[in-house]
């Protein structure tokens, strides 16, 4: 099996990519892999394998068509990964995720379909439903965004799922609560606040901290892109959840504890414009059609994570100098 994997040197791709090279899904053992990634400011080589001979890197734009006329034929499957995804930097301006996410996921369509590869998956988030003061959104939640970013991230949900009904394309379109692990860009939440903790720095908590978040761990969401790609029917949405919520100051609470700090190191900002109050995912249907369970316990999860970060400082200090963080 030939996978063409975007955004393969992110936070979430890179994860994936490392668990197909280590075989650890049983229906893909042996499989190799082309990353394409941009290596934009969150890209970064050193969270892949490189020597490893199943592995082709190619850094590139997934808006150019050229270029992926010339990788995708001779590939069984995309698994769509690459995106602009920091909702505070589509705030400050907008422009970059419409051209990566909306564009360059069409020209990954119709280049992945010109090459004729089976199956497309597509990966999103629980962002695109909006926020929800009570229950859970299932797949059939009408979209309804709040972010520049959220709002990007839902148009390139509907052209994948436009392109099946369309052209009766393969396509697969997977959406994701909170992720966190190792490996991520230290802008995101759990590896900024982390971070700052270990070197005696604040934490900046938005608002009240009321925002509500489900937190998935990667490796869990990776085995369920996994479930979708291989299982998964053609033209379906599956939630894929890790079932913990905590409010963003229960996070912080958690994160203080384990970086042995205390509230005084939490600085209160202004909260985030069209800040959603609260996500939550069902994630009835995969469990039910597929046989996905979350394994790994936020408990054991944010150990791991801030365990990561305390030993692997020469991989994040230097991401976090150069974005001024």
């Amino acid at each position: 099996m030939q996978i063409f994997v975007t955004g393969g040197a992110g936070f979430i791709g890179s994860a994936y990519v490392r668990a197909l090279l280590q075989d650890e899904f049983a229906g893909a053992a042996g499989a190799s892999v082309t990353v394409l990634d941009l290596l934009s400011y969150s890209g970064n080589r050193d969270n892949l394998p490189l020597t490893d001979s199943r592995l082709r890197f190619v850094q590139g734009d997934i808006t150019d068509s050229a270029l992926l006329r010339e990788l995708l034929p001779g590939h069984d499957a995309v698994v769509h990964f690459a995106a602009e995804s920091h909702v505070d930097r589509s705030i400050a301006g907008a422009l970059p995720f419409v051209t990566t996410n909306v564009l360059g996921t069409q020209t990954l369509l119709d280049e992945a379909r010109a090459a004729g590869v089976g199956r497309f998956l597509h990966v999103s988030t629980d962002e695109v439903y909006g926020s929800i003061d009570d229950g859970s959104w299932t797949e059939q939640w009408p979209l309804a965004p709040n972010s520049p970013y959220a709002a990007s991230k839902a148009s390139s949900d509907l052209m994948a799922l436009a392109a099946h009904r369309t052209h009766g394309m393969d396509v697969v379109v997977t959406r994701c609560s909170n992720n966190y692990g190792t490996h991520q860009f230290p802008e995101k939440v759990i590896p900024l606040f982390v971070t700052n903790l270990i070197d005696g720095k604040q934490v900046p908590l938005y608002g009240d901290g009321g925002n509500v978040r489900d937190w998935l761990h990667v490796t869990d969401h990776c085995r369920g892109i996994q479930l979708a790609l291989e299982k998964g029917r053609a033209g379906e949405v599956y939630n894929i959840g890790g079932g913990t919520e905590l409010s963003n100051r229960e996070l912080t609470g958690r994160l203080l504890e384990a970086c042995g700090a205390g509230w005084e190191m939490v600085r209160p900002v202004t909260d985030r414009k069209g800040h959603d109050r609260r996500y939550s995912l069902d994630i009835t249907k995969i469990k039910n059609e597929l046989g996905y369970e979350p394994q790994v316990t936020l408990e054991q999860g944010l150990a791991d994570t801030v365990a990561w970060y305390r030993e692997n400082r020469a991989w994040w200090e230097p991401l976090k100098a150069r974005a001024a963080l």
